[in-house]
């Protein structure tokens, strides 16, 4: 793609950055076919080939951002599922990351909408005040259907029930059971620690009994994917900080992560952290070390292990943050079938759910249609149960399907005599 930045914007490094991908990007249009927006909508503007226009225009213009292409840019779900079909190595996760950044420098969104994503940046990432919002707000919940707009969606999709605060993601150390072959770092997560608890017990004990000292981290919180992905690249700086500061005074052998969409973000603090003289080092350290769950008891070789069929066939579905950011398929696929499951894939497995973190809030129609055709997809595999990498895609699917959702790991843990995933019933 032709270019035509001044050479005064090209002394800002990120514009630079910019023009070098949006160089890479030939037009060819294979992300058409891996775009569950452009699918959906059939708008060459709700692709990633017509958001790298908008947003080569947007950058090149230099002035505020049109409202077309906030409007076109607020819908990608950052899937990457374009990274996954493009031959070019296009760099769109940095470039929409850098869109979302000058839109919000340059573009003043309605007041309405400024307070629903402030008060999403200052309540999910901090465990203590998502919980307390939740309770204040469940009883409101029934008000959904009569409030408009995407403050209504936000009361419809509150929880039913959410976690107490639970002793495990306090700082310690679960030892290791056996000989210790590696001490690793588990980040808890956010939403995680409030409406998942069950899924970090079980990876404790999995990752416990293939030998890991399990360290949860002083000073370790969000992984700043919200920030991010919200265009606040500053305030995600200052949550991996926190956390490259955390793993690495802990001195582990690896940072284990079981929510794919913050492992997407953690393994790319390297290039986060890049221009930070005092952290870049250890970023990248802490990047390279980065692994979700499945990698690495892959890695201890618990893939290997064979055991007696279950006779519980389920559904694997490919979380996008884990599939197209991460590049991890065959692992989660091969642990299950080692374990004794009946493993089935989904048609359409390169589409998003539609969960994508914060867009089933800020995007509900999209979201929805989305969610929906991934949930009949499911359906169609005959499967008892639905296994993914990631709490979002649960959560919003549970909202289409009557199938148990349960995290990989669960289902892992159940096979080795841990207790059966609480979705799944007696």
């Amino acid at each position: 793609m032709q270019t035509h930045f001044s050479a005064t914007q090209l002394d800002d490094p990120h514009l630079r950055e910019a023009d070098s991908i949006l160089r890479t990007c030939v037009h060819c249009g294979f992300c058409l076919s891996n775009c569950p927006t452009y699918a959906l909508l059939g708008d060459e503007r709700d692709s990633p080939r017509g958001r790298i226009y908008l947003i080569k225009d947007m950058l090149e213009s230099g002035g505020p951002a049109r409202p077309a292409a906030v409007t076109h840019v607020d819908r990608c779900l950052s899937c990457l599922g374009c990274l996954t079909a493009c031959p070019s190595g296009v760099d769109y996760m940095h470039l929409v990351d850098q869109a979302r950044a000058y839109i919000e420098e340059t573009y003043t969104r309605p007041l309405h909408e400024r307070l629903l994503r402030r008060i999403l940046l200052w309540t999910i990432p901090r465990p203590w005040l998502f919980r307390l919002t939740l309770l204040l707000g469940w009883p409101f919940r029934w008000l959904g259907p009569l409030v408009p707009g995407r403050f209504g969606r936000l009361l419809k999709t509150m929880p039913l029930r959410f976690d107490s605060p639970s002793p495990i993601h306090a700082p310690q150390v679960f030892p290791a059971e056996g000989p210790r072959k590696h001490r690793v770092a588990l980040l808890t997560g956010c939403v995680q620690s409030v409406l998942g608890t069950r899924i970090n017990e079980a990876t404790i004990r999995v990752l416990r009994r293939q030998g890991c000292d399990v360290v949860v981290a002083r000073g370790a919180g969000c992984c700043g994917a919200l920030p991010q992905h919200m265009g606040l690249p500053e305030e995600a700086k200052d949550f991996a900080r926190a956390n490259v500061r955390a793993w690495s005074d802990a001195d582990v052998d690896a940072v284990v992560i079981n929510a794919s969409g913050c492992g997407t973000t953690v393994k790319d603090y390297g290039n986060l952290l890049a221009g930070d003289p005092e952290y870049a080092e250890r970023a990248r350290d802490i990047a390279a070390k980065t692994k979700d769950v499945t990698e690495l008891l892959t890695e201890l070789g618990m893939h290997r292990k064979t055991a007696q069929p279950t006779g519980v066939t389920v559904a694997y579905h490919d979380a996008c943050s884990l599939q197209h950011g991460q590049r991890v398929t065959r692992e989660p696929r091969a642990l299950l079938a080692n374990a004794g499951f009946t493993v089935r894939d989904t048609a359409e497995a390169q589409y998003c759910c539609g969960a994508a973190g914060t867009y089933n809030i800020l995007q509900p129609r999209i979201s929805d249609a989305l969610g929906k055709r991934k949930a009949a997809n499911i359906a169609e595999t005959g499967a008892v149960v639905m296994a993914c990498a990631n709490l979002g895609c649960m959560l919003h699917l549970g909202r289409f399907s009557r199938m148990p959702m349960v995290h990989t790991v669960e289902l892992l843990d159940w096979a080795q005599g841990g207790p059966k995933p609480a979705p799944m019933g007696r």
